[in-house]
């Protein structure tokens, strides 16, 4: 992904107002007797948002039509902040290094994937975070906070390296802000001035890439 990707955050003050979130792909057939088969097509869900909710103003218009041509639409992917969704734990929630569980200690390891898990009935998703925001990933083993020193993290990846490996049962957590890895859903975006002026949304599109 690194060669089509940029580490480019889209216009912070625009997404912040935008709208969307997951979505998944069920197929359900309906059988002779009104029973259905579900089955789920996608084993992760996928992110759609329309950014054009958060333009309204000019100013942030032409930004955000900058950004388009810089990313020369739909051919390179970018970072996203999804205002809902952006850290380990609940949004109103300061980031613990106990708030998601990435690994247990083998003795060995010392790479782990970040991850954030939802639900805890029965059954759980976990879905793997790829673009952490740079300075705030916190770290724990065993429940005690590692110092910065005894650990990296790898913005581009998600993967956190430790200094040393953790022992054999040893819970590995992690708390952190992220953000989505998109890209534009088209590769034209389409502006009526005086639509605009008169309270009209241009549409701006973006869908998450899966790593």
């Amino acid at each position: 992904m690194a060669a089509d990707f940029h580490e480019v955050r889209f216009p912070l003050d625009v997404s912040l107002r935008g709208s969307g979130g997951p979505a998944r792909l069920t197929e359900i057939v309906t059988l002779a007797s009104g029973r259905e088969h579900r089955n789920s097509r996608w084993a992760d869900s996928r992110r759609r948002y329309d950014a054009g909710f958060g333009i309204h103003t000019l100013d942030a218009l032409h930004a955000v039509l900058a950004f388009f041509e810089e990313r020369r639409g739909r051919l390179y992917g970018f970072r996203y902040r999804d205002r809902v969704d952006f850290r380990s734990g609940p949004p109103s929630r300061s980031i613990a290094p106990t708030d998601q569980t990435i690994g247990g200690g083998d003795g060995h390891a010392t790479v782990f994937a970040l991850a954030k898990t939802y639900g805890t009935g029965l059954l759980p998703y976990r879905r793997a975070i790829a673009k952490p925001v740079a300075g705030t990933v916190r770290i724990a083993v065993a429940g005690t906070e590692l110092p910065g020193s005894d650990f990296a993290c790898d913005p581009a990846t998600g993967l956190v390296t430790l200094a040393s490996a953790p022992a054999i049962g040893a819970a590995v957590t992690a708390g952190f802000e992220f953000d989505v890895h998109v890209r534009f859903d088209t590769d034209e975006i389409t502006v009526n001035l005086e639509a605009f002026t008169a309270g009209e949304i241009p549409k701006v599109p973006l869908v998450e890439i899966v790593p």
